[in-house]
């Protein structure tokens, strides 16, 4: 299988309207994004997207309903550990449901300047910047989902060239087809999922919101350190 491109809503994601299909073995687009390109294959956005945002599926393009992200990501130990925003979520469900040999992000920095637009339709609601359990550290987060793709033999890059708070090795188009699960210590994985383990913070239901009393931030700001220091373990990150 190809790469397959998930692609966000970035001022910068516009660029990949013009971007072969052929490369990718799917597009999978988050929120508003499928407004970037008409051939995308999956589109994915949260229960309390606004209907008028909603796309309409041509042939064989299909919408990811919430049970099944939720259900993914549980999987993959759920929201609070794995972070609260589509962009993760959608990464998790990819890495479940498509199991492709390359996760490519495109739009999905996460970095929001304080003037100009903060997407490429203009200015909308920054999802990591509000008060959530789960976004404590997004490079943690996206280090979490490297370690764990790379654990599965999925590789996870970054295709932007943009200021990104993910810490994906970054990567160009044409360098795809070269891509490589990173090498990573597989002890620090095992270290980060037992700490997991033993605080059981998990929500089948996935709206972990409504169980905050029971997350202690200052223990998943420990095990937030124990990804990063898995995920510095290879040698192409710098985080």
């Amino acid at each position: 299988m190809q790469p397959v491109l998930m692609l966000g809503s970035a001022p910068s994601a516009t660029e990949a309207a013009a971007w072969p299909k052929a490369q990718f073995g799917q597009i999978v687009v988050i929120n508003n994004a499928w407004r970037i390109r008409p051939d995308w294959d999956q589109a994915i956005y949260p229960w309390d997207f606004p209907p008028d945002r909603h796309p309409t599926p041509g042939p064989g393009q299909k919408v990811v309903a919430e049970e099944a992200f939720v259900a993914a990501q549980n999987r993959f130990g759920g929201f609070v550990y794995g972070g609260g925003t589509m962009a993760f979520t959608t990464a998790y469900w990819i890495l479940d449901a498509l199991r492709p040999p390359v996760v490519a992000a495109f739009g999905c920095d996460m970095h929001y300047p304080t003037q100009g637009p903060t997407h490429f339709y203009g200015q909308g609601t920054p999802d990591p910047l509000r008060d959530d359990i789960s976004l404590r550290s997004l490079e943690a987060k996206s280090a979490r989902f490297l370690c764990l793709a790379a654990r599965e033999g999925v590789a996870a890059v970054n295709l932007s060239q943009a200021p990104s708070r993910l810490i994906w090795p970054r990567v160009r188009q044409e360098e795809l087809g070269q891509v490589r699960p990173l090498d990573l210590d597989p002890a620090l994985i095992d270290r980060a999922l037992a700490r997991e383990a033993e605080l059981d913070y998990v929500v089948p239901s996935g709206r972990y919101w409504e169980e905050r009393h029971r997350f202690d931030p200052a223990l998943l700001d420990e095990v937030d350190s124990l990804w990063l220091q898995a995920a510095r373990s290879a040698a192409q990150i710098s985080a």
